[in-house]
């Protein structure tokens, strides 16, 4: 009988294209919701911020009560590969431990009942992935490690210095997607606006932009993560031109009072981020989506207080708040820290703008004709169906409830339509469809 396989990604899109891979290394396994009946249980962790490194922990722990007796619990990813010597000591519940370099290997550990930890950080290519979550749209992974020194990040000590994958190994993947029919991709990495710097090559993205676009069958593309230093506008104009990119612009500012960019090591003070975010916004139908930390070291209520004025009037269509997290390795690490409660309040505060700022945005597609594609029906009720925008990042930026149509066909899950944004419930937008997409 084939053995039953339980796996849980944490963290962010680059961990599930990890996890995908392992996925694929272990297609043999029977996948199972329900950890207590799994043979193996895989938890590919997160160790970017306390609060992720708090659930990691839970989970595995969690998963561990419940198991049954004589499975396996792997524990791998960046936590593992950060804190490997603790977790490994004080950790007993667990019987193997990986970090980020051998992701492709997870057969072999589980055969060999076997900790490892690579000196490489593993990058896919040509691995055989199981997509999960989507029958239509897939993640790409553009590089791992990180070539910045911001003040508050540690991962390029747990990840490394900037590694790029190839070109063509991505238009390959992409080209191996297509023919299992999905067609809708985001490229992801720590830093996308760096792809291919670590090879001497400056415009990288623009390079990948022109190698997707000669790939048939791509009908929809955005890059995740852009940095401010690393943007330039040959690289947005270059977006705004392609067919295939939208004009869907990703960039963690992080801050934008100077004084706090320069402690931050941003690379960029405010003139120049503005710049940046100026043209992005004068481009048609743009989407602009950015990260804020509160409660840095050194932040003045006077530092705070510019930044919420800005985030409150520049008019984003998304902002996440992320509130200061002390992170041992980083030149923030011994710096005098501000009291959780300041942070606390200040996360508050700024989480209320960006929610305001999202309703807006969102008020603004009411009577709009958008492209958006049917995921299923929704949770409300059965004769809702779930949809996003097409442009929109899957799971982040919202959803849309079709509620009526007016052509005469069953509507497909999966497939782009035409339709009419007629109103919004809560945060959650209406359409009717109208028709085909044009494509």
């Amino acid at each position: 009988m084939n053995k039953k396989l339980h796996i849980v990604s944490l963290g962010c899109t680059k961990n599930l294209v990890d996890t995908e891979v392992m996925m694929g290394r272990l297609k043999s396994y029977i996948l199972t919701d329900n950890p207590e009946e799994a043979d193996v249980i895989i938890v590919n962790t997160c160790g970017f911020i306390d609060a992720a490194k708090e659930e990691s922990l839970n989970t595995v722990i969690g998963l561990d009560d419940s198991r049954k007796e004589d499975s396996t619990l792997v524990m791998a990813g960046c936590l593992s590969e950060r804190y490997k010597e603790e977790l490994m000591e004080e950790l007993s519940e667990v019987d193997i431990f990986t970090g980020v370099g051998d992701y492709e290997k997870i057969d072999e550990l589980l055969a060999e009942k076997e900790s490892r930890f690579s000196e490489e950080v593993y990058l896919i290519d040509g691995a055989e992935r199981i997509v999960t979550g989507s029958s239509y749209h897939a993640y790409i992974k553009l590089s791992e490690g990180c070539n910045q020194t911001c003040s508050f990040c540690a991962i390029p000590s747990f990840k490394g210095k900037l590694h790029s994958r190839d070109l063509e190994s991505i238009a390959k993947e992409v080209e191996s997607l297509i023919a299992q029919g999905y067609y809708d991709f985001s490229f992801v990495s720590q830093d996308s606006s760096s792809y291919l710097r670590d090879q001497n090559i400056r415009d990288g993205l623009i390079h990948l932009i022109k190698r997707i676009e000669l790939i048939e069958g791509v009908k929809s593309a955005r890059i995740l993560y852009l940095y401010p230093s690393t943007t330039t506008m040959k690289l947005l104009s270059t977006i705004a031109n392609s067919k295939v990119f939208h004009n869907y612009f990703d960039m963690p500012i992080q801050h934008i009072n100077d004084d706090m960019l320069r402690l931050m090591k941003r690379g960029f003070g405010r003139e120049k981020t503005v710049e940046l975010l100026n043209y992005m916004r004068s481009l048609p139908n743009s989407f602009l989506r950015t990260s804020f930390i509160v409660g840095h070291p050194h932040e003045s209520d006077e530092m705070f207080e510019e930044l919420c004025d800005f985030a409150e009037n520049f008019g984003f269509d998304r902002i996440n708040v992320f509130s200061y997290s002390n992170e041992e390795g980083t030149t923030a690490y011994s710096m005098a820290q501000i009291d959780d409660k300041t942070i606390s309040d200040r996360s508050e505060k700024l989480g209320e703008i960006a929610s305001a700022s999202e309703l807006a945005s969102l008020e603004k597609e009411i009577g709009k004709e958008i492209e958006l594609v049917i995921d299923g029906e929704s949770s409300e009720h059965e004769y809702l169906l779930s949809a996003r925008k097409l442009q929109w990042a899957p799971e982040i930026d919202g959803e849309i409830y079709v509620n009526d149509k007016e052509i005469d066909e069953e509507l497909e899950f999966g497939t782009v339509y035409r339709a009419r944004v007629t109103g919004i419930a809560g945060k959650i937008l209406t359409a009717t469809v109208t028709g085909h997409d044009r494509s």
